[in-house]
């Protein structure tokens, strides 16, 4: 395993910090630049700007390992336009194969309709805030000014209703009809069923993030969170045999779907590490859990981060691990110092498991 960071279309002062700070590999998200969609949403690719893109970034020492599809809005378009749907499929399959051809061998996507929902900033050490999410405080106000949107992280939350979120295919949830289990499960087998093909012919791994956070039983404002439990997991791991079809873990998200997470983590952590479909690894913590947490700095949540490298390496995982969703201050606007100590803190851990590896290339 080897640390990773994950930043939003960066340019050449921020690549040049990864590099002094260690970091060898960056998962990537452009969405919303002109780079891959001016308009937003599913557009056309390039295979020529991408493949330019991709020697810029490793002209900085740097390999390019994971790359953000955009899905945009194709999930709700599915239920309610679906030859509009079935056209955005083809054009992101003929987008997977382009990024072949660009050298790029793994890209990442998100199964959001609506924002990462949260409810608060909670105060965290020092005067930092913790982003949270308190089911019997939800309000909708409340959801709009702190939900994660479109392209907003990892530089300062955007509120809903943003340019970034209309980019991703995100709205908000009073804007979105009721999505039961069956129609949940529907969109997404949708997208599985014309993706992961495109994904085999191209020789491209896809990583699908999880529903964050995992909802209540019976949903919130009519929907439901199908990939927001560990059998939920495990049912869309089932959609494809492909070893192509897997996920982009991320461990604060499925620690959200425990009442005690630091009882079922390293467990979980195990299981999943051994079906070899974790393509890359958010690697973050929370304190609390279901329905009630609050993302921390990696050293004071409730799991226990060496305990979950020991799983990852028990279980055969060799790929990225990502610092993600670090507080937040008015004293390091970019999250850059934050982000910077979450990095040096999850390689001290690989190399105190004895599990830290650089991959050759």
């Amino acid at each position: 395993m080897y640390i990773s960071e994950q930043l939003l279309n960066p340019d050449e002062r921020r690549l040049r910090l990864s590099a002094q700070l260690g970091v060898e590999h960056v998962v990537l998200d452009n969405r919303g630049t002109e780079l891959v969609s001016a308009q937003g949403g599913v557009s056309e690719w390039d295979a020529g700007k991408l493949a330019a893109y991709r020697r810029w970034v490793e002209s900085h020492g740097m390999k390019l390992d994971v790359f953000a599809l955009d899905v945009g809005s194709i999930l709700l378009d599915s239920l309610v336009d679906l030859e509009g749907a079935r056209r955005q499929r083809d054009t992101l399959a003929r987008n997977i194969q382009r990024a072949a051809e660009a050298g790029i061998t793994c890209l990442k996507y998100n199964v959001q309709m609506v924002g990462i929902t949260r409810t608060a900033l909670k105060p965290g050490r020092g005067g930092a805030r913790n982003s949270g999410f308190v089911h019997a405080d939800y309000s909708p106000e409340d959801d709009r000014r702190h939900s994660y949107w479109g392209v907003g992280y990892p530089s300062n939350q955007e509120e809903g209703g943003s340019a970034s979120a209309m980019l991703c295919g995100q709205k908000m949830a009073r804007a979105v009809p009721p999505i039961s289990v069956q129609a949940g499960w529907d969109a997404i087998e949708f997208l599985v069923e014309g993706l992961v093909p495109a994904a085999d012919r191209a020789g491209v791994r896809l990583a699908c993030h999880p529903h964050d956070p995992a909802y209540p039983v019976g949903g919130l404002n009519g929907i439901e969170h199908v990939v927001g439990s560990v059998d939920g997991l495990r049912r869309f791991l089932a959609l494809s045999p492909s070893s192509n079809h897997g996920l982009n873990f991320c461990q604060g998200t499925v620690a959200e779907m425990f009442e005690r997470p630091g009882r079922h983590m390293t467990a979980v952590i195990e299981e999943f590490a051994r079906t070899g479909r974790i393509f890359m690894v958010h690697f973050r913590n929370i304190r609390g859990g279901y329905l009630d947490f609050e993302e921390v700095f990696p050293d004071e949540g409730d799991v226990d981060m060496y305990e979950a490298v020991k799983a990852y390496q028990r279980g055969g995982y060799a790929g990225p691990l990502c610092p993600d969703h670090v507080p937040v201050s008015d004293i390091d606007e970019g999250r850059e110092r934050f982000m910077s100590f979450a990095l040096g803190y999850t390689r001290g851990l690989l190399q105190a498991a004895g599990a830290w590896s650089t991959p050759a290339g």
